[in-house]
């Protein structure tokens, strides 16, 4: 079985910056897609921001410009770089794998496509 470990997470003044780190425990294959997921209380899980299989990068409108996603070329680890954070991107975090990239609100039968998925880690941001 596929074990996605997420580290990283921590509270963080607006502002401030947090590096996520996803690490895989199995083979990840190249048709899969590793990406970030993220769910504050009380709202829809999104997907963040994603690598797709032809390599390029997708992220969800409000993180455009301040979060960069990044996979070393085993597909055994997966980052995301958070600057300029703010109240908004107060969540838990997870990263997940499936066979498409998905960006924005995910539905419960859309989230059960993804395989395999992180417990997650907490980013707070705080005003």
């Amino acid at each position: 079985a596929q074990l996605l470990e997420e580290s990283g997470g921590g509270s963080v003044q607006s502002g401030g910056s947090l590096k996520l780190s996803c690490v895989a425990s199995g083979y990840i294959d190249s048709s899969n897609v590793m990406q970030w997921f993220r769910q504050a209380p009380g709202k829809e899980r999104e997907g963040v921001a994603c690598i797709d299989v032809d390599g390029e990068t997708r992220y969800v409108d409000s993180v455009k410009g301040r979060f960069a996603i990044s996979q070393d070329n085993a597909k055994k680890m997966l980052h995301l770089q958070m600057n300029s954070l703010n109240s908004d991107d107060t969540a838990k975090y997870y990263c997940a794998v499936g066979g498409f990239c998905h960006i924005g609100a995910i539905s419960s039968r859309e989230i059960r496509l993804f395989g395999y998925w992180g417990q997650g880690t907490q980013v707070t941001v705080s005003s």
